[in-house]
């Protein structure tokens, strides 16, 4: 139990890290797995820049699991808070992206 920080902020870390490494491969193919973007029409795609979608999106899950990586380092040599303070980091990050409006969030790729 004394370990439950390290554990939870590296199977984080791991998850973010292949939903990294997804985008990456996939390329503008993987605008599809972005949350939002996927409900809109094909004619509506057409319209957004797909590459810097998932650049985007691949940029956040890098940052998010090294966030998680190193939430987990630190919990495991310092103690579980530092696991917390880990979360509470990348759930500000997160929020930051976080839109209810899915053409506000992604106004700023529009192909003009």
């Amino acid at each position: 139990m004394e370990l439950i920080g390290f554990y939870s902020c590296f199977i984080l870390a791991i998850i973010f890290g292949i939903l990294g490494f997804i985008f990456m491969m996939l390329k503008d193919k993987g605008a599809i797995l972005v949350s939002g973007f996927n409900s809109f029409s094909k004619n509506e795609q057409a319209l957004y820049d797909k590459a810097k979608i998932v650049y985007d999106m691949r940029n956040s899950c890098f940052i998010w699991a090294f966030i998680m990586f190193l939430g987990a380092i630190f919990s495991y040599f310092i103690g579980n808070y530092m696991a917390i303070i880990a979360y509470i980091v990348w759930f500000i990050l997160f929020i930051k992206d976080v839109k209810l409006n899915n053409r506000k969030s992604f106004e700023k790729y529009l192909i003009k």
